[in-house]
């Protein structure tokens, strides 16, 4: 049972949409369902498949934001975020518009935020549709500079059913600390989407606060059902993000030995989408990636280094030794 107290924080669920008309009616209506109260919030990132005018004319409860571009999954939760800041929320879940909820899946996720004042954030059991396989039980950073979603792809078996601390949250079902963010800041804007959220989590970890699974709260991902819609999607972000995150977040003694690593991953990932035929794509993520890098290595860095409340060793343990074990696929 999950105590009443917690329906009482003041709750809002931000859902960025960009052409979701198939999947969002499913996704509000788990959202609308749950046992904890929240104010539902959709970021509109210009959708041309109706979607605005579908939420507007079927859900007038639901707060709607309209922005006049799609400024990716970063972008648009930001806008939520910040509606929530203004209003004096404390707490801000983020949801895919491709995920549905199970009834309890907010109010676990509230209750652990509540009784542990150190943790910033609290992220869920994601799993398939069918409920089958694993999405993500909470993403961790590995030496070789990749990130990767704990227990993708393994049959869903209760092997993931014990609590504990990762080393981030899923962006797609999770529930951030309002208070947290106005310390170590929104998500970075510049990644568009693919590994903000392992950023910002990482941001977290530094400025010393926790990121938690919490396995009773449970939602399902249709994967792929808004990213697949563009093609070459997934390799120009990850080709344009993933130095990104190794840049600015990762303490100088623990950057330098794995450089060597990161390095060969990235140049593999590049050669792998030649390869693929997606030169074009590939050159232009890996250009734009090196023209951000300044800003990422001086400005961002220094202001992150200067929130750092735990020391190297703590950031050495939790990260994850050798290469993803999802990385052959």
């Amino acid at each position: 049972m999950i105590s009443l107290s917690v329906m009482k924080t003041k709750i809002a669920v931000v859902i960025p949409n960009w052409n979701g008309k198939d999947v969002i009616k499913s996704c509000l209506d788990s959202l609308l369902s749950q046992k904890a109260e929240a104010k539902i919030v959709v970021v509109e990132n210009a959708s041309i498949d109706g979607s605005l005018e579908f939420v507007k004319n079927n859900y007038p409860d639901v707060v709607v934001l309209e922005q006049g571009k799609n400024l990716g999954f970063a972008g648009g939760v930001n806008m939520g975020i910040k509606y929530a800041m203004k209003n004096d929320y404390e707490f801000v879940a983020l949801f895919n518009n491709d995920a549905v909820a199970d009834k309890n899946w907010l109010g676990y996720l509230i209750k652990e935020l509540e009784e542990n004042s150190e943790t910033g954030i609290a992220t869920c059991k994601f799993l398939t549709t069918d409920g089958e396989k694993i999405d993500s039980t909470g993403d961790l950073y590995t030496s070789w500079g990749l990130p990767f979603p704990r227990g993708r792809d393994e049959k869903e078996d209760g092997q993931y059913d014990a609590k504990n601390e990762v080393f981030a949250a899923t962006g797609g079902a999770s529930l951030y600390r309002l208070s947290m963010l106005e310390q170590i800041g929104l998500f970075d804007e510049d990644f568009f989407a693919y590994f903000e959220d392992v950023d910002i989590s990482f941001r977290a970890q530094l400025a010393g606060w926790k990121v938690r699974y919490v396995p009773k709260a449970i939602a399902y991902h249709k994967i792929g059902a808004t990213s697949g819609k563009i093609s070459g999607f997934t390799t120009f972000q990850t080709l344009k993000n993933l130095p990104w995150v190794y840049w600015k977040n990762v303490p100088l003694s623990i950057a330098i030995p794995m450089f060597p690593k990161i390095f060969i991953v990235y140049w593999a990932i590049f050669v792998r989408a030649i390869l693929r035929g997606e030169i074009f794509i590939a050159i232009k993520a890996t250009i734009i990636c090196h023209v951000f890098i300044p800003k990422k290595l001086f400005y961002q860095r220094f202001k992150i280094m200067r929130l750092k409340r735990v020391g190297n060793n703590y950031i050495k343990s939790i990260i994850y030794k050798g290469p993803p074990p999802n990385a052959k696929k």
